[in-house]
């Protein structure tokens, strides 16, 4: 039996196709197996979970093979425009028409054909029943922070999209040939999913990332998170399989009564369309569903071990009063209907209407004399309070909690009580630690956990009225999620605590790509110069907040180098507001930073305003003289002050002497040859 390869051979463009044996596919399959299965991996949607992801994988490339002689056992026709195979790649053609398959079968997997019948008003997704595994989940390895970031980019990018950045990455073709692919696989605009991947690379990973030795490192999609040729496995939920069990004989009985009994249903019905609209029965159903504790949404207790969205859409519900009808009523009815008395709070620009649709539950029981119920609609995480004796009016607290992720989503404060807050953990989280901030080379002490998730009373920072401690969390995620994953989190009077991340100054080992996680030695010792500048941002619905190096300015008169940081705060809502601080060599190790410029509602120091020049005045402590210092970040080749100062510099700093008190504007001209306002 033959096969035609349709595809251009490594031989040159246009090259005439030539007849491939089954045999010779069969080889080249058993050799590149682990890359065609890798390949689909990532062509797949995230969204099927890490388990059904890894099978279906397998099964497209084991059904690559044909098995009989055929012109279309490929592509489409049409394909001799381009080399399809990568340099120093494997230069038979039947890996290439094996690839192509693959590609092809992976895009259009789950999509229902034109000619299947449609059953309702949702797609039907067909999917091949092999390979199966039955009674283990499987998943591959966990990776690091860069795979995890660009596994959460690609479960918001389409087919094409995610193929193209495979191709590009792992496979190594060039732009050209990855479009020709795209298209003969049944893409739509391969050109736009190229540029979308090439985009979506840099927004998840920045720059190349390199090693020590100023050399590229291979490529994330090259990891053992998006290998599906090495997993790992654990079993199903034994007891919910167990119940199913005991089950199956009390379904047959319900069957056989609700057989029987369906005539004499059927008998008194009136399912006219007039009757049902005439009495609005359905809109009260509605409303009745919604405010049913019966229709509460609960996550699987493993759910989120076998997902790529990792966040409180697979929290499981917990804690001793999940069976409470009666209480997780009254936390329904309080928040679609609040009556006067009951004290409700939200941070800016979060919505306190009532659900649209039932929400999920999280959390219901009793904590510190308090009865505790935490719901969220997608969008909002809602904390219904009421005390044990009823003397204390109802608390209901709203937070925008959309887009959370495996760090924002890890915790919420389920009570504040005196000078302590006690968190609800997420299920991902294997170790939980607190560290002072403002005692950087103290390590973090061990917190102790209950059954239901949550934690021992964490101090408030700034609970006393001063700042001299200002604990935090330190988690560590599960490794089934991410390796060796440890982050910051604290609390600034939301009910969702606030991310702590660090970018380290340009030029210091690898280059500065994203926020980084604030857990290194170097890290820490930036934040105990700037934690006590966090109470400005309490109850703002702050999500994340990043203290960037941007620059190290060696300071005049041989007084040693100082640090810019510029600090920027993230809300949930989008907006963010910036803090840029001098922070001055030979200060205390927790001496606060000196702030010189601020900004409301601006991208600077986001991913979107990647450029910042500030300036401020400073003392020489030798000399007694006053200077003016700016520095700006690594793109900027001159700076320019003008007003009370007029002084111009090259490169990105700028130190002249100036009169004490005066001010000046700072304007930077960038490599690109744009301007730059400085902050002020």
């Amino acid at each position: 039996m033959d096969i035609e390869d349709r595809t251009t051979p490594p031989g040159g463009i246009g090259t005439p196709p030539s007849p491939l044996s089954v045999e010779q596919a069969e080889a080249a399959l058993v050799e590149h197996y682990p890359r065609l299965v890798r390949l689909a991996f990532i062509t797949l949607a995230p969204a099927l979970g890490r388990h059904r992801r890894v099978l279906a994988a397998h099964g497209i490339v084991q059904r690559a093979l044909p098995a009989r002689r055929t012109r279309k056992s490929t592509d489409i026709p049409g394909r001799r425009t381009a080399p399809a195979s990568p340099p120093g790649g494997p230069a038979g053609a039947a890996y290439v028409t094996l690839r192509a398959r693959v590609l092809r079968d992976a895009m259009a997997y789950g999509r229902r054909p034109g000619w299947w019948p449609k059953r309702g008003p949702g797609p039907e997704r067909l999917r091949h029943p092999l390979p199966a595994v039955w009674g283990l989940r499987v998943f591959p390895a966990a990776g690091g922070a860069d795979e995890l970031a660009l596994e959460q980019a690609l479960s918001g990018a389409d087919a094409a999209t995610r193929a193209a950045l495979a191709l590009r990455r792992a496979e190594g073709l060039d732009e050209r040939a990855t479009a020709v692919l795209l298209a003969e696989a049944g893409a739509t605009e391969p050109a736009l999913a190229v540029r979308t991947a090439e985009r979506l690379g840099r927004q998840a990973l920045g720059e190349p990332p390199v090693d020590e030795d100023g050399r590229e490192t291979p490529h994330p999609l090259l990891s053992g998170e998006f290998d599906p040729c090495f997993v790992h496995t654990r079993p199903t939920d034994l007891l919910r399989r167990r119940h199913r069990t005991r089950a199956a004989g009390a379904v047959v009985v319900v069957a056989a009564v609700a057989a029987a009994a369906l005539p004499l249903v059927l008998r008194g019905a009136d399912p006219s369309p007039e009757r049902v609209a005439a009495t609005g029965t359905v809109n009260a159903s509605i409303s009745q569903r919604i405010l049913d504790p019966g229709h509460l949404v609960r996550a699987g207790r493993d759910e989120w071990a076998d997902t790529s969205r990792v966040d409180f859409t697979v929290w499981p519900a917990r804690g001793d009063r999940l069976d409470d009808t009666a209480l997780l009523g009254r936390a329904l009815q309080v928040w679609a209907s609040p009556a006067r008395e009951v004290r409700i709070t939200s941070t800016p620009g979060t919505g306190t209407e009532p659900p649209t649709r039932p929400p999920r539950l999280l959390y219901a029981g009793d904590v510190d004399g308090t009865a505790v119920v935490l719901l969220n609609d997608g969008d909002r995480t809602v904390r219904y309070a009421e005390s044990a004796d009823a003397k204390a009016a109802p608390a209901l607290d709203f937070v925008r909690t959309d887009d959370a992720d495996v760090v924002t989503g890890a915790a919420l404060v389920v009570t504040r009580e005196g000078p302590g807050s006690r968190f609800l953990l997420a299920p991902w989280i294997d170790e939980t630690t607190t560290r002072d901030l403002l005692r950087p080379n103290l390590p973090g002490k061990d917190l102790d956990v209950r059954a239901d998730g949550v934690t021992a009373p964490v101090p408030r920072p700034g609970a006393s009225g001063t700042c001299d401690s200002w604990p935090a969390l330190q988690l560590r995620s599960s490794e089934l999620i991410v390796e060796k994953h440890a982050f910051l989190l604290t609390d600034l009077g939301d009910l969702a605590p606030v991310h702590l991340t660090y970018t380290p100054p340009p030029g210091s080992g690898a280059p500065a790509r994203q926020p980084r996680e604030a857990t290194s030695a170097t890290a820490l010792q930036s934040w105990a110069h700037t934690a006590c500048h966090l109470p400005s941002m309490r109850g703002a619905g702050v999500r994340a907040v990043n203290n960037w190096v941007y620059a190290q300015q060696t300071l005049p008169e041989a007084a040693g180098r100082a640090d810019w940081v510029c600090t920027r705060a993230d809300t949930w809502r989008g907006p963010g507001r910036v803090l840029v601080q001098l922070q001055l060599p030979g200060a205390a190790p927790t001496a606060l930073g000196v702030p010189v410029a601020t900004a409301t509602d601006t991208a600077s120091c986001s991913r979107f305003g990647q450029h910042v020049v500030a300036g401020a005045a400073w003392r020489a402590p030798k000399s007694g003289d006053w200077y003016l210092l700016a520095a700006g970040s690594r793109k900027v080749t001159r700076i320019q002050a003008s007003g009370g100062v007029k002084a111009a510099g090259s490169g990105p700093f700028l130190a002249v002497r100036a009169p004490k008190g005066v001010k000046a504007e700072l304007r930077a001209r960038m490599a690109d040859g744009s301007e730059l306002a400085g902050l002020h």
